[in-house]
């Protein structure tokens, strides 16, 4: 085999590694949106419960006010 051949592949390799070092950077900022997202998605969880709540005390309240008219 060839000097030629030996460069090519040494080449293809370098890309190889370099693609597999972006890919890992990327996972890992992928990994770490998802954690984002998911704490975001339980606060918003959170507050649509405590709205919910809030919610319902209202109508309650509501309702006992046109009862005792």
């Amino acid at each position: 085999m060839n000097e030629h051949y030996f460069n090519a592949l040494e080449q293809k390799i370098d890309q190889i590694l370099e693609r597999c070092t972006h890919l890992e950077e990327e996972n890992l900022q992928l990994r770490e949106r998802e954690q984002l997202l998911k704490e975001e998605r339980a606060q918003l969880t959170q507050i649509n419960e405590q709205t919910q709540n809030k919610i319902k005390a209202m109508i309650m309240r509501l309702k006992a006010l046109e009862q005792n008219k």
